[in-house]
């Protein structure tokens, strides 16, 4: 007899695997050291409107996925639906997602937000809106409430360096939350020498921001340093930068200022160019992460707006990503070295988009620890399209062959709905049953503190110790 659909043991194929999720992996706290939830909306403790808005809003997985299915953008992300209609055409395109991680990530949101345990189709689409709407209306649903039912620990958001950072100060300032929110300097923009009207924009919004006239290449940098310096004194200890990959090119500061002074111009870095100018800010920026003790995260592979059409419609992060079969091991090689033999590494999280790329980051990860902080260099998890089973096994496994499982810093969300915290339960259950699995084959002792251990400490442990970000008491 089939199995109920998502039962309380789903994933979990061992008494080991069962054990060690019910007893030790489904009690711990999150620790989202990096996602892309709105701060504003954390500040002001939203309120959602309804079940769309919070659900479908921004959700790109899902806009994908309906895109698939046939259903006409006006649905999608079009101002003439109502909010209604957009939640009607996800429940008739539920039933299509079998096998897709959104099937179960769905039903579990309905499940352990709303208590809703019913299939998501046409039919039922109505008492699942009119419950999760009655539920959505009290104060336990509001940003606020969803953090602190969820034990959220930490978030980490994504940041440009010349954001105010208003909201976070508002948060720390209002002593409402449990939860610590911290920024994570994100300077996507300072790569753009290629389009001088996005980069000349953005280096005079910096300018403003750090007070500092940036004229030449060496205000640039003190611009930006003075910006890290703002991000660590609200509590920040983490960068981010989305790259295709690290570019393969050395940069003279003569030539970084070169193509400053021509950005400014108003004239276009040439390919070659901005590969020089990434390569020179980026080993700037990982000697400011070094200096103020921070951990740098390279997120590194994503084709990014592939579709012209809907990027001048929607714009970025619109759901026409996808994965790029970039060269990454020599320039990676290079930089990571370039670092540390001026001592000046900081620790870093990993994270590739190719799959073919696991067994090149975790091995490469082992180039570069030096003893100074346990698992310094960090192969992250499985990210955007790999953060479903199969891809997150990948990582497991890869990370559990070449390097330490035990040092890993575990799960994040990278998402920007306050519903898609059960993606850790999913990895929780993921990890379980691999450990389980290995224990019962007799591949790894049946030591039920050391595996207790195991599991505290990639669920949680690690990053609380790795990041030092501070808690609440």
């Amino acid at each position: 007899m089939p199995a109920p659909f998502l039962h309380e043991d789903f994933l979990l194929t061992t008494e080991t695997a069962r054990r060690l999720y019910h007893e030790v992996a489904k009690t711990q706290p999150i620790y989202d050291y990096h996602c892309h939830l709105p701060p504003d909306q954390i500040a002001a403790n939203k309120q959602f409107r309804n079940l769309a808005e919070i659900w479908l809003g921004g959700d790109h997985y899902k806009w994908r996925a309906l895109r698939s299915a046939g259903v006409n953008e006006d649905l999608i992300t079009g101002a003439g639906s109502s909010d209604y209609d957009k939640f009607l055409a996800y429940c008739r395109v539920v039933p299509q997602l079998v096998r897709n991680p959104l099937h179960h990530w769905s039903h579990l949101e309905l499940r352990r937000y709303f208590g809703i345990d019913l299939l998501i189709n046409e039919a039922n689409a109505p008492k699942i809106w009119e419950q999760a709407n009655a539920k959505l209306a009290t104060p336990e649903f509001t940003t606020h409430g969803i953090l602190t039912s969820n034990k959220v620990e930490v978030v980490c958001t994504t940041d440009d360096p010349a954001d105010s950072l208003e909201h976070h100060v508002a948060i720390a300032k209002s002593g409402q939350l449990r939860t610590r929110v911290y920024p994570t300097f994100r300077a996507d923009k300072l790569m753009a020498v290629g389009a001088p009207a996005v980069f000349n924009a953005w280096c005079d919004q910096l300018a403003a921001r750090a007070d500092v006239e940036v004229k030449s290449l060496d205000t640039l940098l003190e611009a930006l340093d003075k910006r890290h310096a703002f991000f660590h004194s609200v509590g920040g200890r983490l960068s981010d930068h989305g790259l295709e990959n690290l570019p393969d090119a050395d940069c003279t500061e003569a030539e970084a200022k070169a193509i400053f002074e021509q950005t400014r111009a108003g004239r276009a870095a040439t390919p070659e160019q901005t590969a020089k100018w990434v390569w020179y800010v980026m080993l700037f920026l990982g000697r400011l992460d070094a200096k103020r003790g921070w951990t740098k995260q390279l997120h590194l592979g994503a084709l990014r707006n592939n579709n012209s059409r809907l990027l001048k419609r929607l714009g970025a992060d619109a759901g026409v990503d996808s994965i790029g079969d970039f060269p990454q091991a020599r320039a990676l090689s290079r930089y990571l070295d370039a670092l540390d033999r001026d001592n000046e590494l900081p620790k870093i999280v990993l994270y590739n988009l190719n799959p073919a790329d696991n067994y090149v980051f975790a091995t490469m990860i082992g180039n570069f620890q030096d003893g100074s902080v346990a698992g310094k260099i960090q192969f992250g998890s499985g990210w955007w399209f790999l953060d479903q089973k199969e891809g997150m096994e990948w990582q497991i496994n890869a990370l559990s062959s070449l390097g330490l499982l035990s040092k890993f810093v575990g799960m994040l969300t990278d998402s920007r709905s306050f519903l898609s915290y059960p993606r850790h339960e999913y990895f929780r259950r993921i990890l379980c049953k691999l450990v389980g699995e290995d224990v019962e084959a007799g591949l790894v002792p049946d030591d039920a503190a050391a595996l207790d251990a195991l599991v505290r400490d990639i669920c949680f442990g690690n990053a609380k110790g790795f990041f030092g970000l501070e808690l609440a008491k």
